[in-house]
């Protein structure tokens, strides 16, 4: 590691160093391209012009995905009997958005009796499950079409069939040892499937399945013997856009063409009504709307409903057609967020404690993989919290919450290097009788365990993921993308930074640091700290924030810091300014 580029930082008391991205080599053309992007895109892998074209056209068909012929020919089957299909969707924003698409999207290919059921997580849980199932057949559906989730539903699966219903799985987590006995399975992590992204989120795999259900029904001339104009599926990709940001999978190329047409439908004032409420709701512009706002403001109150009480009042805002009616549903989602935050912020200073008492914030006792546990916590908020505490300690976490028949459940948060849904297999091989299910991806799973094992797992979460952490550089680092003249720091090239890429998960926005002379700091909104800042020897003065600083008093009495930062457009009445969005700060004088 270059000592000259790299600095120890700190940030509300954690130790990090913050590291210059090394630039690879590029075919990227000199000429017509600002040479700090250039940079920016050389450090993130991009080799040529090619890899950032965001047209339609540059995305890979939808027939590479192995299952799809098969999930078509059903389809297409239950469509001209006018089957009734009900769509089972996840409770999160990637299950509503899917649901949401399905809905909408096999309506306008001419399915009738569309219904969904998304599972309750107090009562269910996730997945097809036989109770799901059981609940479903109050439809009387011919067909489950599955969304974000299907691919562990073994026990499920065999119930609908051997109820006579058809399911069909539309999913993108990694598949188990054995696969569903499903009639279809389209999902770009299965075994040998060749799509070139792995990174689809569930409601791309269901956008992808609708794309090859269209072009089929084309060729056999569905749309003209019907009477239906051929639909433009791509008034579905505002819900894509809101689900792949809010799932926070790898913005590849794939999903960053999906996140940019969607963006573009909402800023051109194309949006769904529902989506056009949470972004009122959120106080956002619609007109300048970027990835991070998707993540940010829609994707938590979208997801509170699935996290309170139950996501059919989220997917009900998606679908509807009727502005009033979405405005109030937007309302009561933005309440469920706002009860979400106060109890994450008690949960997050519970947990905190239990850290103290386990003595693991001095570095020397903090096991490898941790987990928590607290019988009052709320099971729909601990996905945050292991998030929240992941980012803290930079260590695989898992937080437990009741679930009820002496059952506990976990939500597991990772880090690069250490594929959580690995480690989780490991542990269930090693010990057969202690999770009772588990499932998900790299970064995120969820399980169940019994209360009475959770000391044993435990210690066998934290064994397995010692010995993953091996080849794993555990130090906490901010990547910079450099020091940033001051003639760069202009309104101009901010909102150039904002829309020369789609910035998300694996394609991260541009962040700089360097030092800078503190002309004004105050606090703002009890938590924010407002800084009024200047390059040393520097002739202009520019506005910072740092959101969300725990205890901010303690720093308004620097004079000189190092930050990391972003370069960001403040839009206030009106009137965009630039500013500096403040990542980290360290005192120097």
């Amino acid at each position: 590691m270059d000592s000259i580029n790299c600095r120890t930082m700190y940030s509300q008391g954690i130790k990090k160093t913050i590291v210059v991205r090394p630039v690879g080599k590029s075919k990227l053309p000199e000429d017509g391209i600002h040479p700090l992007l250039h940079r920016i895109f050389s450090a993130r892998g991009i080799k040529s012009s090619d890899d950032l074209d965001r047209g339609l056209d540059k995305l890979p068909s939808p027939w590479l995905l192995s299952g799809m012929e098969n999930m078509v020919a059903h389809l297409i089957s239950a469509i001209k009997a006018q089957e009734k299909i009900t769509i089972v969707a996840d409770f999160d924003a990637d299950g509503a958005t899917s649901c949401a698409v399905a809905v909408k999207g096999l309506q306008l290919l001419g399915a009738v009796g569309v219904n969904f059921v998304v599972p309750n997580r107090f009562e269910y849980g996730y997945g097809l499950t036989p109770e799901i199932v059981e609940l479903v057949k109050q439809q009387a559906p011919d067909v489950i079409i599955t969304v974000d989730n299907g691919i562990s539903s073994l026990e499920g699966v065999k119930a609908a069939q051997d109820a006579g219903i058809k399911v069909l799985v539309t999913d993108h987590h990694l598949p188990g040892h054995e696969l569903p006995s499903a009639d279809a399975i389209v999902n770009p992590n299965l075994p040998d499937d060749t799509f070139p992204s792995k990174a689809l989120a569930g409601v791309g795999v269901m956008f992808y399945v609708l794309l090859a259900l269209r072009s089929r029904l084309r060729e056999q001339g569905w749309f003209e013997r019907q009477g239906l104009p051929e639909p433009n599926l791509a008034q579905l990709l505002d819900y894509v856009a809101l689900g792949t940001v809010a799932d926070v999978v790898a913005l590849d190329q794939v999903n960053r063409i999906l996140v940019y047409q969607g963006l573009m439908r909402i800023r051109t004032g194309r949006s769904h009504p529902g989506l056009q409420a949470l972004i009122e709701i959120s106080g956002r512009n619609p007109l300048t709307l970027v990835a991070t706002d998707l993540g940010f403001a829609l994707g938590p109150r979208l997801n509170a409903a699935g996290r309170m009480d139950d996501m059919s009042l989220g997917i009900q805002c998606l679908l509807t057609e009727d502005s009033k009616l979405a405005k109030d549903m937007a309302l009561q989602l933005d309440d469920l967020n706002n009860d979400r935050k106060d109890i994450e912020g008690q949960m997050k200073h519970e947990a905190l404690a239990l850290l103290g008492r386990m003595k693991a914030l001095d570095g020397q006792h903090l096991p490898a993989g941790v987990c928590l546990f607290d019988e009052l916590w709320h099971q729909g908020v601990i996905g945050i919290l292991a998030s929240r505490i992941k980012d803290q300690l930079h260590r695989p976490v898992i937080a437990f919450a009741p679930s009820g028949k002496d059952q506990i459940k976990g939500s597991a948060r990772s880090i690069s290097g250490v594929h959580i849904r690995d480690v989780l297999s490991d542990i269930a091989a090693l010990h057969p009788k202690l999770l009772n299910k588990f499932g998900g991806h790299a970064m995120a799973a969820g399980l169940c365990i019994n209360m009475h094992d959770y000391p044993a797992f435990a210690l066998a979460f934290d064994e397995v993921v010692r010995q993953r952490l091996d080849n794993v550089d555990l130090e906490q680092k901010i990547w910079s993308d450099g020091e940033l003249p001051e003639q760069d720091m202009s309104l101009e090239l901010a909102e150039l930074i904002q829309t020369a890429a789609t910035w998300g998960q694996e394609f991260p926005e541009p962040i700089f640091h360097g030092v800078f002379d503190i002309i004004q700091a105050r606090i703002v909104g009890q938590q924010h700290l407002k800084l009024v800042m200047r390059k040393p020897k520097g002739n202009t003065m520019i506005d910072g924030i740092a959101f969300f600083v725990d205890k901010p008093e303690q720093w308004l009495g620097m004079r000189v810091c190092n930050a990391a930062y972003k370069l960001d457009v403040n839009e206030f009445r009106g009137q965009r300014n630039v500013q500096l969005l403040v990542q980290y700060l360290e005192k120097v004088a």
